[in-house]
């Protein structure tokens, strides 16, 4: 049976894939593993592998059931043409490659590397948790440069790829 992507409202994935399952419909939402960081502490939290995003097993994929799915609270709709009316379903290789991977228990991170123009956080070093602006990237070398502003000066500093985050 074909899988489809469902775009869920910001953080709801959980409450819908609990809604689909209280309609008999076949849900998949991949979690992964990761540090959350605390003020105090460090917690492993489960997060979902694709923010915003489930699978979905459809047997008829008729209007019926797209409807079904679609008046679950939280969904947006389900990924397909532009013109959003014909879904288009998900490749069975990668959804059991996606199913792999989760059952590994492998530990996934997912690196959101800053862009040239987009502010950042500086993660690591003597200059933790400040923001600033990124000037130069390249994701290749794992190489930043941030400018912060310090006394109403700009500073730039070169940063590796792991002591920065995009806000």
């Amino acid at each position: 049976m074909p899988w489809y992507a469902v775009h869920t409202r910001s953080r709801h994935e959980s409450k819908v894939c609990d809604g689909l399952t209280l309609k008999s419909i076949h849900a998949f939402l991949p979690k992964i593993e990761t540090w959350s960081r605390r003020k105090d502490r460090r917690k492993k939290i489960q997060l979902p592998m694709f923010p915003g995003y489930l699978f979905v097993e459809m047997t008829r994929a008729d209007n019926q059931e797209r409807l079904d799915i679609l008046k679950t609270p939280g969904v947006v709709k389900i990924l397909g043409t532009t013109r959003g009316n014909i879904p288009i379903p998900v490749p069975d290789e990668k959804i059991e490659a996606i199913q792999r991977l989760v059952d590994s228990k492998v530990e996934i991170q997912h690196y959101r590397y800053p862009k040239v123009g987009e502010r950042a956080r500086i993660l690591d070093g003597p200059f933790r948790d400040i923001e600033g602006l990124v000037v130069k990237a390249d994701p290749r070398k794992d190489l930043f440069v941030i400018t912060i502003e310090i006394l109403q000066r700009a500073v730039a500093i070169e940063m590796q790829g792991l002591q920065v985050e995009r806000i």
